[in-house]
């Protein structure tokens, strides 16, 4: 529903930037897949307003064996644990800030965020992903947030991959508060109503990914999300009276694909 890779778009370009290790005898080498574009999301959770940033993704497999799938709105983060069809490691987000200035009343501000936590997957049918994430913000709404989705895969190897499927979002009291909440004092100084929320499912969406392979080197990929708030956080004045319930995003880039014989 937000950006959540701005802070770390960097993190894939200097992972470029490393020597891969030399290959055991017998190993086949490793090729690597950088999708980059521009993406275009709400600047923070229920608003109106929209921020432009990058849409990133980086994909190491070996030889002869397809690129590993990933949602295109997954936080950044890579496998520590991969078990046959189970597979779990840290995740990490971002989240703008919002000031008074930028959401149109006099509410406090809630400062740039970083999320940082885990995810836990699983794939019981080639065609078919359950995961869920759990993040820590660190500053900014210093709340719990976490989703879970579930993807529907059709693909033909790495030439062309369809993804779709349904997202649900929560957060704890503190993450409601920080974005959905107004208190006493800050409905005095806005004007808004008062209106207390606590922790609970805030939106629920659907997400659609492409990625189509033009060349041995070259292709693309697109995606787009809907979330819709919903419960507490959509009767939230703040959301009515300012931002909008509606929660769309996409993002389109080219891939690139180097190393070993692609």
């Amino acid at each position: 529903m937000v950006i959540r890779r701005i802070a770390l778009a960097a993190l894939p370009l200097l992972a470029l930037a490393v020597p891969a290790h030399a290959q055991e005898d017998g190993e086949a080498p490793k090729r690597t897949r950088l999708i980059l574009g521009p993406q275009l999301a709400p600047s923070w959770p229920g608003a109106d307003q929209y921020s432009i940033g990058p849409f990133v993704d980086l994909s190491r497999e070996r030889v002869g064996t397809e690129f590993t799938f990933e949602a295109a709105d997954e936080s950044f983060g890579a496998p520590l644990i991969a078990s046959g069809k189970f597979a779990f490691g840290p995740a990490f987000g971002f989240v703008g800030k919002r000031t008074a200035a930028d959401a149109g009343a006099n509410l406090p501000k809630v400062g740039l965020t970083i999320e940082a936590g885990g995810f836990a997957q699983v794939s019981p049918a080639p065609a078919f992903r359950l995961r869920a994430e759990v993040r820590r913000g660190l500053g900014g709404h210093d709340g719990f947030v976490g989703e879970v989705s579930a993807d529907y895969i059709a693909r033909d190897g790495d030439d062309w991959l369809f993804s779709i499927g349904p997202r649900v979002t929560l957060g704890d009291g503190q993450y409601q508060r920080a974005y959905f909440g107004v208190s006493p004092a800050a409905a005095a100084t806005s004007g808004l109503p008062v209106h207390d929320i606590d922790g609970g499912i805030h939106a629920v969406g659907l997400t659609a990914g492409y990625l189509r392979q033009l060349s041995s080197t070259w292709g693309f990929a697109l995606y787009g999300r809907y979330d819709r708030l919903i419960g507490d956080a959509a009767r939230s004045p703040v959301v009515r009276q300012l931002g909008s319930r509606d929660q769309p995003s996409v993002g389109v880039a080219l891939s690139y694909t180097f190393g070993g014989d692609r």
